[in-house]
């Protein structure tokens, strides 16, 4: 046996199992050299896969259902999503970034978009640049939907609506609108600038009436927010878009559906109006909202739709259709909560009298001393509050339609005797006792 032949097919014998296609000899070495580079080889493309892979996993983590839901843990009332920005959680009044979500990009966006919207929401959008819709999470929470464009991108705005509808006590309103809203007929107006809370207070309010009450109540929403189940009455909701086509073909046709009282939403325009004071007129109780500060500048706001040599025959039918006037805005308290704070203004005879011949100051003055009736201005709810210790002095100072009546009223006790000596209706009623 020649030793030599040993080692020679030892080396080319393994070489050969691991690759079989170079069987030459001279193969060998050339092998050699690749075996150990052949194993990055494979590891090249694998890393490709990898980042896409990632951003699939991080994409869906940014919901719309989950940005509701860390929304409301956060207590938030609005969620504010815009192309190239991080989205936004408006908490107690306040924008605040939500840091644990990522920047929105255009194809996040349109992922939102398929969310929430159906094809058919979808393309609307697209046609028109705004849409208005509502999505429910059932058990957990509604939200109204805005979508929009802007020199950014695509919008998103969301408003957070509790399933639980509020109760008037629950959320500490006057005890007046218990009584406003059992009236048979008439007109009632909430009002207040945007997000002070109109919605809830209106809400409450079909609420109270809903346990009361055996009526037939009609909505028509642009969306709907609240979801009321019929209790003592029975509840019609409609919504613009999904139950009928257009809020001016539900306006005309809500009177031909027996209602007892009908929530119409935004005093938008005359054709609104006319149909709200027809209704009034002819037996139901109507309520609608608008976009005005104080109850005294409501009725200005509805008369300034009209042309002037109008106005007259329209103030008639207004004061004589008007129930009540309720303004209300929001305000941070001192637990990081926030409370409303309103003008109520109840059609009296006297208040008749003064709003048919345009008195406002009279109007105003006895707002604030009718109490009995349960009229009340801004400034005494706000000084109530004050006094409470739920709200600060500078907040209160904030939100005053008049900073020095409220700070007067606070160094005096809440009694402004300047007021109470111009006021007419007290030289009227000293004037009688004299007699």
């Amino acid at each position: 046996m020649d030793p030599l032949n040993n080692p020679t097919p030892v080396r080319p014998d393994p070489q050969a199992r691991r690759s079989p296609p170079p069987p030459p000899p001279l193969a060998a070495p050339a092998a050699a050299a690749p075996a150990p580079a052949a194993p990055p080889a494979p590891p090249a493309p694998v890393p490709a896969p990898p980042p896409s892979a990632h951003k699939s996993q991080e994409t869906p983590q940014s919901t719309i259902e989950q940005m509701v839901r860390d929304a409301h843990s956060a207590s938030a009332s609005d969620i504010h999503i815009r192309v190239g920005q991080v989205p936004r959680f408006r908490i107690r009044g306040v924008m605040q970034v939500a840091t644990s979500h990522v920047k929105v990009t255009p194809e996040i966006f349109q992922q939102y978009l398929a969310e929430m919207l159906t094809p058919e929401q979808r393309k609307q959008f697209a046609e028109t640049k705004e849409l208005d819709t509502a999505i429910f999470y059932p058990g957990f929470v509604r939200c109204r939907v805005n979508c929009f464009d802007s020199l950014s991108g695509g919008a998103i705005v969301l408003r957070l609506i509790s399933l639980d509808i509020p109760t008037i006590d629950a959320l500490r309103l006057p005890e007046v609108l218990k009584n406003i809203i059992l009236r048979s007929q008439g007109l009632i107006l909430i009002t207040g600038p945007t997000g002070s809370g109109k919605s809830t207070t209106l809400a409450a309010m079909i609420d109270h009436l809903n346990q009361m009450e055996q009526k037939h109540v009609v909505t028509i929403e642009d969306p709907i927010e609240f979801i009321h189940p019929s209790k003592k009455c029975l509840v019609s909701q409609r919504e613009v878009g999904l139950h009928t086509h257009e809020f001016q073909q539900a306006l005309r046709a809500v009177l031909r559906e027996d209602p007892d009282v009908i929530l119409i939403g935004e005093m938008r325009d005359r054709v609104t109006i006319n149909t709200a004071l027809q209704a009034a007129q002819t037996g139901h109780l109507v309520l609608g909202t608008l976009h005005t500060r104080s109850a005294i500048n409501a009725l200005n706001r509805l008369l300034n739709m009209y042309p002037p040599e109008e106005q007259q025959a329209m103030r008639i039918q207004i004061c004589d259709s008007l129930v009540a006037v309720i303004a209300q805005l929001l305000l941070p308290t001192v637990d990081n909560r926030r409370v409303a704070v309103h003008d109520i203004l109840v059609n009296t005879p006297a208040m008749h009298d003064y709003l048919m011949k345009g008195m406002d100051d009279e109007a105003f003055r006895l707002m604030e001393h009718d109490t009995y009736e349960g009229m009340q201005i801004i400034n005494q709810a706000l000084y109530k509050l004050v006094l409470e210790g739920r709200v600060t002095i500078e907040e209160a100072a904030k939100t005053s339609p008049e900073a020095s009546d409220l700070d007067r009223r606070l160094r005096t006790g809440g009694y402004d005797a300047a007021m109470a000596r111009d006021f007419e209706g007290s030289k009227k009623e000293k004037s009688i006792r004299a007699r």
